[in-house]
C-alpha cells in the first residue's frame, strides 16, 4: 500500500516517473532548448559569450524561475552540477557544428514540442505538490515550459515567439497541458501513464500547429 500524507492524499512526486529517468529527460529537455539558444546566438553573429548566456537563460530560465517562485532554493539547476554542464555542450557543439545544427530544424522543433510537453506536466504537478492552488499551478507550468525561450529572445532583442501573431501555437499547448495536469492530479490519478499521456497531447497538438500553420487569434481590426 502506497504511502499518504498528513491529508490522507497520496504523494505526487512530479511526473510520477522514477526520479533516474526522470531527471534523464529533463537533462535531454534541457539540452533541446539549450541547442536552439546556442543555435539563435549563432545565426545573430554572437561571440562565445554570447552563445554559452543564451544556451544556458534557454536550458534552464523556465526551471530556475519555477523553483524560486516555489521557494525551493537553491534550485535545482543550481544544485545539480549537470544541469550547468548541458549548456557548455549545447555551445561546444554550436561553435564547432553550427551547419549541423541547422540541418537538424526539424528535428530539433520536435525534441522542442516534446520538451514543452514535459515540463509543463513536470511544473504545473511540482506546483501542487507545493500546496498551490489549479489556477496558480497551470500559470507556473506554463511558464517552466516557455519561461526560458521568452527570456532568450529578450536578450536577443526579438519579440518573444509566443507573443508572435505569426508563430505556430506554443503557449496554448503549454497551459492545456498543464491544465490537464491539475485536473488529473486533483483526482489523486497523476502517474507516470497519465503523465506521459498529457505530454504525447501537447506534443502532438505543437507538431500539428507547426505543420498546418495554426495560430492563436488577433483582436479584428476595423476595415
Amino acid at each position: 500500500m502506497e504511502p499518504v500524507d498528513a491529508e490522507g492524499r497520496r504523494p505526487v512526486t512530479l511526473t510520477g516517473l522514477e526520479p533516474e529517468l526522470e531527471r534523464a529527460l529533463d537533462l535531454a529537455g534541457v539540452l533541446v532548448f539549450a541547442l536552439s539558444g546556442a543555435s539563435l546566438a549563432a545565426r545573430r553573429h554572437f561571440d562565445l559569450v554570447g552563445i554559452l548566456v543564451l544556451a544556458t537563460v534557454t536550458g534552464l530560465g523556465g526551471g530556475i524561475l519555477r523553483d524560486t517562485l516555489l521557494g525551493q532554493l537553491p534550485p535545482v539547476a543550481l544544485r545539480d552540477q549537470l544541469y550547468l554542464a548541458v549548456p557548455l555542450v549545447a555551445t561546444a557543439f554550436v561553435l564547432v557544428a553550427h551547419h549541423l545544427v541547422e540541418r537538424m530544424h526539424r528535428p530539433v522543433l520536435a525534441f522542442d514540442a516534446a520538451g514543452l510537453g514535459l515540463f509543463c506536466v513536470v511544473g504545473s504537478a511540482k506546483a501542487l505538490d507545493a500546496g498551490l492552488g489549479v489556477l496558480p499551478s497551470v500559470l507556473l507550468g506554463t511558464m517552466t515550459a516557455v519561461g526560458g525561450g521568452v527570456i532568450r529572445d529578450v536578450l536577443a532583442r526579438e519579440v518573444p515567439t509566443v507573443f508572435k501573431a505569426d508563430s505556430a501555437l506554443y503557449a496554448i499547448p503549454a497551459t492545456l497541458g498543464a491544465a490537464a495536469t491539475a485536473a488529473v492530479w486533483s483526482q489523486d490519478a497523476l502517474d507516470a501513464p497519465q503523465a506521459g499521456a498529457i505530454a504525447a497531447a501537447v506534443l502532438v497538438v505543437r507538431l500539428l500547429a507547426i505543420r498546418r500553420g495554426w495560430r492563436a487569434p488577433t483582436a479584428k481590426r476595423r476595415g
